[in-house]
């Protein structure tokens, strides 16, 4: 007879987790020990909602479930918005919080939060760990983290929950594959086969998303494109998805220059949207289009109609297309090359010169940073501008949240990317005001002596907000920071750090990224002005 919380820790283990993130408190206490004892570190955030940021980017980048771990009362309020995050973001995430006895939650007040009432909005499951049933808890809890669309659950235990005994059964995980399932054709009444659809289309686009990147989508996603002579755009979180050195890669959604995207978008006669998630979408879908639906759901959404969808496994989907099509590709790449000059024209305005422009920063880190190189971002301005210029050339090689789209994410993202993937470069682009939000962050990777550039972009403003207040002849209210000493900062807690305001300055700066032994942050002063001619 082992405890329950060496079940939970066995279930955790067997998910593949090598980490978990936390911040402790008695509670949970049994279960951390039980972590030690299966050979998964806990691992200590600065506070719980940068331990809950890092178990998502943990997810992320393995494609394992992402375990966070909190105490009761505050602890478990201050994980909400990771917990959410994980859930708007499309991410398999395990959250346990502590919790008062069972037998006293009702009659005492002092720390006391309804954790099903706390989490049930913003998670697929919030239960609780019990001796009996922990086994089924923990099945169940994982395969509806990684099941279509993924998300977060939270399990609630007590100090007295995880010393009790439970059943003496073998740990026995359920599959943590997506289980999309077979490919099935959904067609409307009399609709049109989906094969024909796209050998009819004269022009079709495919606009892959997440869920193509959850299906390892890549190879399938390549040779329905050339096969078809058909453009590929993307979606944010799906950066990498389709090589974006490729001539037929048409440039990333509702990014910087996201008009240009919308205009070829709609130039199109048929948009085939594998793996596309609405959640992603910043502004409402306003095409004409056609659109075939290609993905492991069915289009319950209705943020697009489709007359028919092809359900399922979207690399086995797009593979059945590609095997199905018959004809000569349809798009010239010189028009696909046109578009994207065009795109770049779009992309570089309102620079100025002499400046440290905020492109200027992203074409200067990417070419000097290891091809292989993973890039966490944070929200903001520089976001928009990230997401359509960082040259992505692989899956999950760029995090970011943008379903939920919370800012503070970049740092402690950055970080449990680089622990997860050991020799792989990691940058971290972050804004001036996402920084603060996580800075103290920092002493762990510096403890941890991880090979992590931190580029802060400073202009001492919440440039999305001030530019918006600005539109409507508003003065900048609570937009302003605080300049601060990021050097200096960096220095206090034994991490590298350097100030540059011109791309020369970066230059130097960056020219010994691909031999850092230790974490460097890098305070890049810009010029702001390109963000208001992009926005």
């Amino acid at each position: 007879m082992g405890n329950t919380a060496e079940v939970v820790a066995g279930y955790v283990r067997a998910a593949g987790a090598r980490f978990v993130f936390a911040y402790p408190g008695d509670p949970i206490i049994e279960l951390m020990e039980a972590m030690r004892v299966q050979d998964v570190e806990v691992v200590l955030g600065s506070r719980e909602g940068t331990a809950v940021f890092m178990a998502e980017a943990h997810a992320m980048v393995s494609g394992r479930p992402g375990v966070c771990l909190s105490t009761l009362g505050p602890g478990s309020t201050s994980i909400v918005n990771g917990v959410a995050a994980a859930t708007w973001d499309r991410v398999p995430l395990l959250a346990i919080s502590g919790q008062i006895d069972a037998g006293r939650e009702d009659v005492v007040t002092h720390q006391v939060v309804d954790h099903k009432l706390l989490f049930s909005p913003v998670t697929k499951w919030a239960g609780r760990i019990e001796p009996r049933s922990v086994d089924t808890v923990m099945r169940k809890a994982l395969r509806l983290a990684v099941a279509e669309r993924p998300g977060a659950v939270h399990l609630t235990g007590s100090a007295e929950t995880f010393a009790a005994p439970a059943p003496d059964k073998a740990v026995t995980p359920p599959p943590l594959d997506g289980g999309a399932g077979e490919v099935r054709v959904h067609r409307t009444e009399g609709g049109p086969d989906p094969t024909a659809v796209l050998r009819a289309a004269r022009r079709p686009v495919l606009l892959a998303g997440a869920g193509a990147t959850r299906c390892a989508a890549s190879g399938a996603l390549i040779r329905l494109t050339e096969r078809a002579g058909a453009p590929v755009v993307v979606s944010p979180m799906a950066k990498g998805v389709f090589p974006e050195d490729h001539p037929l890669f048409a440039g990333v959604l509702d990014m910087a220059c996201n008009q240009v995207l919308w205009d070829f978008l709609a130039g199109s006669d048929l948009v085939v949207a594998a793996g596309f998630d609405p959640v992603e979408l910043i502004k409402p879908w306003s095409l004409a289009v056609p659109v075939l639906h290609v993905d492991t759901t069915p289009n319950t959404d209705q943020v697009y109609p489709s007359d028919c969808e092809v359900v399922g496994d979207v690399s086995a989907s797009l593979d059945w297309l590609a095997d199905e099509w018959r004809g000569e590709p349809r798009w010239d790449e010189r028009d696909v090359a046109a578009h994207r000059d065009r795109l770049r024209t779009a992309y570089y305005a309102g620079r100025v010169a002499g400046r440290l422009n905020p492109t200027d920063v992203i074409d200067v880190v990417r070419a000097s940073a290891p091809a292989e190189t993973v890039v966490t971002c944070d929200v903001g301005s520089h976001k928009l501008l990230v997401g359509q210029g960082w040259q992505a050339r692989r899956p999950r090689s760029v995090l970011m949240s943008n379903g939920l789209s919370s800012m503070g994410f970049g740092l402690p993202g950055a970080i449990a990317a680089q622990m997860t993937l050991r020799e792989t470069p990691v940058v971290a682009l972050i804004g001036d005001g996402g920084f603060a939000m996580a800075a103290t962050e920092l002493r762990l990777a510096v403890a941890r002596r991880l090979r992590l550039a931190v580029v802060v972009f400073c202009d001492g403003s919440l440039n999305r907000i001030e530019l918006k207040q600005r539109a409507l002849g508003y003065p900048s209210t609570a937009t302003r920071l605080d300049d601060i000493d990021l050097v200096a900062l960096a220095g206090s807690m034994g991490c590298d750090g350097v100030r540059v305001s011109s791309a020369a300055g970066l230059e130097k700066a960056t020219a010994g990224l691909a031999g850092l032994t230790g974490p460097l942050l890098i305070e890049a002063r810009i010029e702001p002005t390109q963000y208001e001619a992009q926005f």
